[in-house]
Order: structure tokens, then C-alpha cells, then sequence
């Protein structure tokens, strides 16, 4: 399962391999914001609190937009952020604005 916790509300969904976070709140109509889900914008920034090795490497994408320290905490973009395998994982909406 994925707990998504978005602008607006939340929700426990089932986890499907191959989606990305934010194709999982787009599916489940979780509030969660975005611009471009090519890895440039940065607004569907996340902190995964649980479950990031239910997940895929960070992308060269997410590398050039945000910071080791970012990284190093947590931080991925939703939009970059592919489940590989099921299982439960936290994400929080944490946009930079």
C-alpha cells in the first residue's frame, strides 16, 4: 500500500509497480501539485518517510533539480518516483513553495 499525503487530504492506495507516486495521486484523485511531471519544475516534491526501497534509484532528473542534502534526507520528485516492487511506502507533499 502507498499513503499519500497530499495539499488537500490523504490516501492509502494500492501500490502498482511501474506507476510513479504522482500517477498513483493522479489515479486515486489525491490533491498533489505539479507542472510538468518531467522532472524539471520540482512541484510535486515529496519526502518519502517510509518505504524507499519499494522504490526506483534517484533519476538524473531529480539530481540536476535538487540537492544532495535534499536527497540524503529523502526528498524525491513524485513525477520521477516509480514503484518497483509493492509494498508500503509514506509519501508527504512537500513542495519548495
Amino acid at each position: 500500500m502507498i499513503e499519500l499525503k497530499g495539499r488537500k487530504g490523504s490516501g492509502t492506495v494500492p501500490a502498482e509497480a511501474g506507476l510513479t507516486l504522482l500517477e498513483h495521486a493522479f489515479k486515486h484523485e489525491v490533491d498533489w501539485g505539479f507542472s510538468c511531471v518531467r522532472g524539471t519544475c520540482g512541484r510535486c516534491r515529496c519526502l518519502i518517510e517510509e518505504g524507499k526501497e519499494f522504490l526506483n534509484e534517484v533519476t538524473d532528473e531529480e539530481w540536476d533539480r535538487m540537492e544532495q542534502e535534499e536527497l540524503d534526507a529523502g526528498f524525491r520528485l513524485a513525477c520521477q518516483a516509480v514503484v518497483r516492487t509493492p509494498g508500503s511506502v509514506k509519501a508527504v507533499y512537500k513542495p519548495y513553495f
